[in-house]
């Protein structure tokens, strides 16, 4: 992303972010309600046009590609709320993925295996099941289309801790497994456990930057508030 800018009405959301995530990386994006990090995902997604700036995928320009083509090129977005749809099964809404999937690794079955907790569920229907299953079927759906970086949008917002547990278990195999991960989450803790870099939001703007092991707790909770005063702390130039 280069000098990304992204309104939402007549709020701009986004300001002049620029931003670089490397294929097998995990980047947390982090910051207070209101800060962009939404807005920021729907955008390389391509669900929100930017009014400014361009986004390159693997050597492309994507800033004017739909959402539907960016799919097929490997982008997949898990937004927040899951979205699934409520009269279908578990099982079908991940075939219903499936249909505008990428050749590669995920299918049915394997996903069903990263998520024991669907096995028993799989022909129960998405609106019967619980927040922490509603969201593995939400993962479980954006990795039907094979991926190669998918966007997570508040992976823990409204689960029960055990269930938020269980989701990130299965998100440190995926991650261990070297696929691409953008992570948006208002849980510091969760979200430093598994990402690789930081990335912390503010009012639009990148205020802090850097490698999640290098950054301090007190770094990351003074930029999440706005009063870190530097811009950029173990991030490569």
């Amino acid at each position: 992303m280069r000098s990304i800018d992204a309104q939402f009405g007549l709020l701009k959301a986004v300001r002049r972010v620029s931003l670089t995530v490397e294929a097998g990386e995990t980047r947390a994006l982090i910051g207070a309600n209101g800060a962009g990090k939404t807005t920021l995902l729907r955008t390389i997604a391509g669900a929100h046009r930017p009014t400014g700036g361009s986004i390159v995928f693997d050597g492309t320009d994507v800033t004017r590609v739909p959402v539907h083509r960016r799919v097929e090129m490997g982008i997949a977005l898990v937004p927040e709320g899951r979205r699934l749809f409520p009269g279908l099964s578990v099982e079908e809404n991940l075939s219903v993925a499936g249909g505008h999937r990428r050749g590669g690794y995920w299918t049915v079955e394997r996903v069903l295996e990263l998520f024991p907790i669907l096995q028993e569920r799989r022909r129960h229907r998405a609106a019967t099941l619980s927040g922490g299953e509603q969201q593995a079927t939400a993962i479980g759906r954006a990795l039907m289309c094979n991926p190669r970086l998918i966007l997570l949008d508040e992976v823990s917002l409204g689960l029960a801790p055990r269930a938020v547990a269980g989701v990130y278990e299965s998100l440190r195999t995926l991650v261990s497994g070297g696929t691409t991960v953008v992570l948006v989450e208002q849980d510091l803790s969760r979200a430093l456990s598994v990402a690789s870099r930081v990335t912390c939001l503010l009012h639009g703007e990148v205020v802090l930057e850097g490698v999640a092991s290098e950054l301090t707790r007190e770094q990351v909770i003074a930029a999440y508030f706005g009063t870190y005063g530097a811009t950029a702390v173990g991030a490569t130039s």
